[in-house]
């Protein structure tokens, strides 16, 4: 069992990433340039598919939809890096952290992998084959916060666990304003189900989520719709899109269940 010093100290750490995430990178800059303009110079097919997900994040944040993903095949990759036996999440429970956060790791490497292979596949044809990368990246993105939600403990089946999982989604492409104000909603669901109830109808229904996330992802696909050269951008901006979103999953996932861990502690 960890200690209190322990659990502490890994909380520092992820509290100073917090902090770390005030900069924008070089694309992140170019992502903030006005949306009015990159809509002058997006196809309309692409805006249409784009426009897409606001029905596909929807339908998941009330049923899951097509992007559930399978807590079995999860919990044997769990059982396979960690050698402890796992049927429910109720025998994650006495995991350690450091546990969680090492076989979150390793998923997280296969899901970037992937969404590389997948980024240069689909930027291969630019404009032609960019529709099929679309709902491929969104469904990497889903189910590896999924996933990472699992190996902590957490049921994605649960409507308030998927607000959770699209907030992390929308932290992982928000700018500084945004992130500091998403961290302050999801501080709540470490105090119970009635605070993660109010951060659903702070989200008003699903869109804030929705809008955010269509916006940032817009104009990585527009870079991605030339031919052949499509391919180097299309692999970097996937894979740079899943290394992001699964450290946020990781690093929030982990202050989550450290603050639960220190509760159970001091009682």
């Amino acid at each position: 069992m960890e200690t209190r010093a322990y659990l502490l100290n890994e909380l520092q750490e992820i509290e100073k990433w917090e902090k770390d995430q005030k900069g924008l990178w070089f694309w992140e800059k170019i992502g903030r340039l006005p949306f009015k303009m990159l809509d002058k110079v997006t196809p309309k097919f692409l805006q249409d598919k784009i426009g897409t997900l606001l029905d596909e994040l929807g339908s998941y944040i009330q049923t899951g939809g097509q992007y559930l993903s399978n807590e079995k095949s999860v919990f044997q990759y769990i059982e396979k890096k960690t050698g402890q036996t796992v049927s429910e999440l109720a025998d994650l429970q006495g995991l350690p952290v450091e546990a969680m956060k090492q076989v979150s790791l390793e998923l997280a490497e296969q899901r970037k992998t992937a969404a590389t292979i997948q980024g240069a596949g689909s930027g291969f044809g630019g404009i032609f084959t960019l529709a099929i990368d679309i709902p491929a990246i969104l469904a990497i993105s889903l189910k590896t916060l999924q996933e990472i939600a699992i190996i902590h403990g957490y049921d994605p089946n649960d409507k308030n666990e998927r607000v959770f999982i699209l907030k992390c989604l929308q932290f992982s492409s928000a700018d500084i304003v945004g992130k500091q104000a998403i961290l302050n909603e999801l501080s709540d669901f470490s105090n119970g189900p009635y605070q993660s109830r109010e951060v659903l109808s702070q989200m008003q229904g699903w869109r804030e989520v929705a809008l955010s996330y269509k916006d940032s992802f817009g104009w990585k696909k527009l870079f991605q719709m030339v031919p052949v050269a499509g391919i180097l951008f299309g692999a970097f901006a996937n894979r740079s899109m899943i290394s992001d979103l699964s450290e946020t999953g990781i690093m929030l996932y982990q202050k989550r269940k450290i603050i639960e861990r220190l509760a159970s502690v001091q009682a």
